[in-house]
């Protein structure tokens, strides 16, 4: 388990006390410091005394994107999660991480499980995104279900319903695809897709056992905000379309031109940036959101 860390202190030691509540003990915690190494968390982590957990701290700040694939990089077990500084594991997690892997087959090389999200006071709050991910994009499930190919490629693509600090991914397949370097915002769902097309496929375990935090001071909140993180996404999603009709997936690359998800979701946006007179922010959330 490795957590690309930053800022926010506060929110790594709850982080990290859900790792050390874990039911099952067999993890290994990394925690990878691209920030200025000087808030106290080497201490706190040094303080705990658990050769389970390091510690390490980058000499020169990574950004994101190359912080995650550092983490990706440092994975040494058969499965990793690359979870985030701020987000709480229900005690019973590693044990359904490890139960998912021994009842599905080789091919499988990402694990969803089952997500409850919180606000920044650690309380259940469930917003429109996470509703709609939910109830419109999300399958439905009544136990564990395996998915791949086109189908899943143009799910991810409609609306992207999986939340990436709970994914649990088999080490040899991350690590022989990698993040995309030119990503900063959607390099998971990238890297989903990616291993999607060299022929993988993922598991959903519908028991909720992770706990992801929303709140304004993330870095996807404010990307959102000032319409960057849908720059982004508009060329993401341009550049899938072609690489999906190359392969053949005509059903997946229209999803893909259209994604309805990221869409709504700049549209959500959009009153208050017109609100705020954020001239940039809204002609980028606006182009995103009307013009597909």
């Amino acid at each position: 388990m490795l957590i690309p860390y930053f800022d926010r202190p506060d929110l790594l030691r709850y982080t990290v006390a859900s790792v050390l509540a874990q039911d099952d003990p067999a993890w290994r915690l990394t925690v990878v410091d691209d920030g200025p190494g000087t808030d106290g968390v080497a201490d706190f982590l040094t303080a705990l005394a658990d050769p389970r957990v390091r510690y390490l701290h980058n000499p020169v700040n990574l950004g994101i994107n190359r912080n995650f694939q550092r983490c990706l990089d440092l994975a040494t077990e058969d499965v990793l999660v690359i979870t985030g500084a701020d987000d709480l594991l229900l005690p019973g997690y590693v044990g359904c991480v490890r139960a998912a892997y021994a009842g599905c087959g080789p091919d499988v090389a990402v694990v969803q499980l089952g997500v409850q999200v919180i606000d920044a006071a650690g309380r259940l709050r469930e917003g429109l995104a996470d509703r709609a991910k939910r109830l419109v994009f999300a399958p439905r499930l009544d136990g564990p279900r395996e998915l791949g190919g086109e189908t899943l490629a143009t799910s991810l693509l409609r609306g992207n319903w999986l939340y990436f600090p709970a994914l649990a991914w088999r080490r040899t397949a991350a690590q022989a695809v990698g993040f995309r370097d030119d990503l900063h915002v959607v390099q998971d769902l990238a890297l989903v897709l990616d291993l999607v097309r060299a022929g993988h496929r993922l598991r959903v375990e519908p028991a909720v056992c992770f706990s992801y935090r929303r709140h304004d001071t993330s870095v996807s909140a404010w990307r959102a905000a000032d319409g960057s993180r849908f720059a982004e996404e508009r060329a993401f999603f341009r550049a899938e379309a072609g690489r999906l009709t190359t392969l053949g997936w005509t059903r997946a690359a229209r999803a893909a031109r259209r994604h309805v998800a990221s869409r709504m979701n700049a549209l959500s946006l959009l009153p208050a940036a017109l609100a705020g007179r954020r001239g940039a922010a809204v002609r980028t959330l606006a182009r995103h959101a009307l013009r597909p």
